[in-house]
C-alpha cells in the first residue's frame, strides 16, 4: 500500500508539473499576431466566456481552456472593460488579459490646427469616424457655459494640440480637454508675460494672440508681428490687419478681400475701429500666446509680405518705408504672374 501511495502521489506531482508547464507555457507564449497587430472589440456587458470563445473563432488562440482557468483562477472574469482594442504583435495570453482588465483600449488621434476657427474645429472634429458627434453650432452656448466659461463666443478658447482618445469619444468631451489645457497655458504664459506688455487680460492676450498666428506661420517673426502690433496698440494707432476684417465678413468672405471691405465697418474691422477686436478670430498656439505677451522690441509700425514664397515680411519703421516695401511686393506679384510661376 505504501508503494502504491509512493507510486501514485510521484505520478501526481509528475502530472501536475507537465500541466503547470503547459499553463505557463500557453500564458506566456506569443499568440498568433500579425506585425500590424489587429483589432478586437469587446462589446457592452460582454461576458469573459463570450470574450474568451471571440478569441477562438477569430483565430488568435487556439483554444481558450486554460485563458478561462487562469481568469478563474485570478477572479478577473469580472474585471473585463468593454471598448476596442489593438492587439500587437508578441503578446501573450498574460499580457493580453492585462490589456482587458486595464482597459487599454485602442486610442486614436484628432490634432487642432493653428488658425482654425470654431467652424473649422467642429467641421474637423465631425469628418473624424472615431468621434461621436453630438454638437451643432446652436451648441456652443450651452458647451461653454457648462466649461465655465466667462465669455459666450468659442472662438478661440481651444489649445491647437493632438489628443487622444479611445472610438466613440463625443466632441464635447474632446472640446473640453481642449478648453482645459488651453486655460492652462494661457495662465502659464500670462504669469511669464513680460513686463511691459500692451493688454489688460489673459483673454485680451488670447485675442492678440489669435492675431499674430493668422498673420504669420514663421517662428522667427511671431515676435516682430506681436511687437509691432504692441506698438501700435500704445500709440493709439489702428492695428489695421486683414485677418480680422474678414473674420469680420464669416462665411460669406470668397477669398478675395477689397478696399469696399476694408472701409465696411464691424466689430471686427481693425481699419474703422481702435484697439483690439472682442474676441480671438482663431485658434492660437502656445507660441503665438507667448509671443504676444513677450513682444520683440523696436521702431517698426508696419509689416508687409515680401512675396519670396518663403511666408516671411518686410518689416518698416515709417509709413514711407512701408509703402515703399508694399510697391515691392506688388512688383515681385506682377513679375511672378507675367512669368506664370505662383505668388
Amino acid at each position: 500500500m505504501r508503494r502504491f501511495l509512493w507510486a501514485t502521489g510521484g505520478l501526481l506531482i509528475i502530472a501536475a508539473v507537465i500541466v503547470s508547464s503547459q499553463f505557463n507555457r500557453f500564458m506566456t507564449t506569443p499568440m498568433s499576431i500579425p506585425d500590424g497587430g489587429i483589432e478586437f472589440v469587446i462589446p457592452a456587458g460582454s461576458s469573459f466566456a463570450s470574450v474568451s470563445n471571440n478569441l477562438v473563432t477569430s483565430g488568435l488562440l487556439a483554444n481558450d481552456r486554460w485563458l478561462r482557468l487562469y481568469v478563474r483562477w485570478h477572479n478577473m472574469a469580472g474585471t473585463i472593460q468593454a471598448g476596442e482594442y489593438l492587439i500587437e504583435a508578441g503578446t501573450t495570453p498574460t499580457s493580453l488579459v492585462e490589456q482587458f482588465t486595464n482597459g487599454t483600449v485602442r486610442l486614436y488621434a484628432f490634432t487642432i490646427v493653428e488658425g482654425w476657427n470654431f467652424r473649422e474645429l467642429l467641421a474637423a472634429l465631425h469628418a473624424n469616424d472615431a468621434v461621436d458627434a453630438t454638437m451643432t453650432d446652436e451648441d456652443w452656448p450651452a458647451l461653454l457655459e457648462s466649461l465655465g466659461a466667462e465669455v459666450t463666443h468659442p472662438e478661440g478658447l481651444f489649445l491647437p494640440e493632438t489628443y487622444r482618445f479611445p472610438r466613440a469619444t463625443s466632441d464635447k468631451a474632446l472640446l473640453g480637454q481642449a478648453y482645459a489645457l488651453m486655460q492652462t497655458v494661457l495662465q502659464e504664459e500670462w504669469t511669464d508675460r513680460g513686463s511691459d506688455v500692451p493688454v489688460q487680460s489673459a483673454y485680451e492676450a488670447l485675442v492678440l494672440a489669435s492675431i499674430v498666428e493668422k498673420e504669420t506661420a514663421r517662428a522667427d517673426e511671431r515676435p516682430k508681428i506681436a511687437g509691432v502690433f504692441a506698438r501700435r496698440l500704445e500709440q493709439r494707432m489702428r492695428l489695421q490687419t486683414d485677418p480680422t476684417v474678414i473674420y469680420g465678413i464669416g462665411p460669406a468672405f470668397d477669398g478675395n478681400l477689397t478696399r469696399k471691405h476694408l472701409r465696411t465697418d464691424t466689430p471686427y474691422n481693425t481699419y474703422t475701429r481702435h484697439g483690439l477686436p472682442p474676441t480671438p478670430i482663431a485658434m492660437p498656439g502656445r507660441a503665438a500666446i507667448s509671443a504676444a505677451l513677450n513682444p520683440a522690441g523696436g521702431n517698426e509700425l508696419y509689416f508687409v509680405a515680401t512675396g519670396l514664397g518663403d511666408g516671411s515680411h518686410k518689416f518698416s519703421a515709417t509709413k514711407a518705408e512701408h509703402d515703399a516695401a508694399v510697391a515691392e511686393y506688388l512688383q515681385r506679384m506682377r513679375q511672378k504672374r507675367r512669368s506664370g510661376s505662383k505668388p
